[in-house]
């Protein structure tokens, strides 16, 4: 009998996003800019979510939805076309579904948000979490109660952590890799936690705190270490033209999950989350950028370089014979959600 536990656990606040691209300059108050470019959809958790489920991962997420348009239209999004489960997710009567704008300028993005704290916490949503291989978390400063019952049960933690907008960068926060089989944060956040200057340096601290430290570096790539196999890598990252970086971290760190459930070893790991991650900047939003198989298969198509060709020659190896359907990218106006289920 195989394994009939989730691949992949999640919980966290879900966002609709708006993402705006082509802006020629930053706006300055009074100005009105036309952009080039826009498109919409799940956003927050959503990202990781649907950058799992793309991998054929079976994914369990627990969020919630306000019962709104936006709301309606994330769940019909991620249950209906991204197949991802539910069931412990709930719709809360009269709340707002978060909305996320993000102007995308410059290979980075500016985000403004409408929202309020949802009516049901984490550890309220999760309860008992079930039994999983893995769950991805971003750990925040306050610990959650289900995180720890999540690793008492045997699933592996992959944590990464947000911005701190105080930038006291608590180390106290690192308590909670106690719980975790790997932690994946970007340089400037790891220099900041672990009081040090370089991502190298960064991992080097990190690397004695948790099982598998990664270190992202958005475009010079990502350097990780596994003591469980006593591997070390050090990618660069690919020479993409960037459209939106919105939720490109969350796409690595669930491509990255994704190898690690396929025993893949840790340069092939980080190879892949790099290149999930850099296929996914060339479209709108978060979400529904992630590229899925179907979306690294035809980038294996299209290449040409020889480098290239060598560096990620494993994916002959790896690819599924049937990368699925063609991705679903962000539509420009999403269509009205269907409110009978």
């Amino acid at each position: 009998m195989g394994d009939e536990r989730p691949d992949v656990l999640l919980t966290g606040l879900l966002f609709y996003d708006l993402v705006l691209t082509g802006l020629g300059k930053q706006p300055t108050p009074g100005e009105e800019i036309w952009t080039e470019g826009m498109g919409a959809g799940p956003g927050g958790i959503a990202n990781l979510a649907v950058a799992a489920a793309r991998f054929g991962l079976n994914t369990s997420l627990a969020t919630v939805f306000g019962d709104d348009y936006y709301g309606a239209y994330c769940r019909d999004v991620l249950a209906d076309q991204e197949h991802i489960d539910l069931s412990l997710s709930r719709t809360a009567a009269g709340w707002h579904t978060p909305v996320t704008v993000a102007l995308a300028y410059d290979h980075d993005r500016a985000l403004v948000t409408h929202g309020q704290e949802p009516p049901y916490s984490q550890d309220t949503l999760m309860g008992d979490p079930p039994e999983a291989r893995t769950a991805l978390v971003h750990i925040e400063a306050e610990p959650r109660a289900w995180l720890a019952k999540a690793a008492a049960n045997g699933t592996q933690i992959y944590a990464d952590v947000g911005w701190d907008p105080t930038q006291q960068w608590s180390s106290d926060l690192l308590d909670q890799l106690s719980l975790c089989h790997a932690f994946l944060p970007n340089d400037a956040e790891a220099m900041a936690y672990t009081r040090t200057g370089t991502a190298a340096a960064a991992l080097g601290k990190l690397s004695e705190l948790v099982p598998v430290a990664v270190v992202t570096r958005g475009r010079d790539g990502a350097v990780a270490v596994d003591q469980t196999t006593g591997e070390y890598a050090d990618v660069s990252a690919l020479d993409v033209d960037v459209l939106d970086s919105t939720g490109a971290g969350d796409v690595f760190g669930a491509s990255f999950v994704a190898a690690s459930l396929g025993g893949w070893p840790l340069e092939e790991r980080l190879r892949f989350a790099v290149l999930a991650a850099g296929l996914s900047v060339r479209h709108h939003g978060g979400a529904l950028a992630a590229p899925g198989w179907y979306g690294v298969h035809q980038w294996w198509q299209s290449v040409r370089d020889p480098g290239l060709r060598r560096a990620y020659g494993f994916l002959t190896d790896r690819m599924p014979a049937d990368p699925g359907p063609p991705t679903r990218h962000a539509p420009v106006t999403p269509p009205a959600p269907d409110r009978q289920h």
